[in-house]
């Protein structure tokens, strides 16, 4: 069975936790850590969810805000639905068998 993966991004609630209401309040600390990022960079970071980041940057916010990774996302598995097809029969369909349908009837002139 296929299953679907999702994940959510929580750097925005672990910002508001610790008090940091400004996404550029993030920038010195990422700086301490070597990491330099532009404004709109950081902004996208905290407001969007990221497909792609570095794994540094993942162990600088985890030290900024002493988490793990399990803390800064969080990840759901769930099995995905499966498609209806049309191909198997429901429960209330009655089989349109030949052999078992009545003769058609031939009506006679007298």
């Amino acid at each position: 069975m296929k299953r679907t993966v999702d994940y959510r991004w929580r750097l925005a609630e672990l910002m508001a936790a610790r008090g940091m209401h400004n996404t550029t309040e993030l920038i010195p600390h990422l700086a301490e850590r070597d990491i330099t990022l532009s404004r709109p960079k950081v902004n996208r970071l905290v407001a969007q969810r990221p497909e792609r980041i570095s794994l540094q940057v993942v162990a600088a916010l985890c030290d900024i805000f002493d988490c793990g990774p399990d803390d800064l996302l969080t990840v759901t598995a769930a099995n995905a639905r499966a498609r209806k097809t049309g191909t198997i029969p429901a429960a209330n369909v009655v089989d349109l068998d030949r052999s078992v349908r009545p003769r058609r009837a031939n009506i006679l002139d007298e």
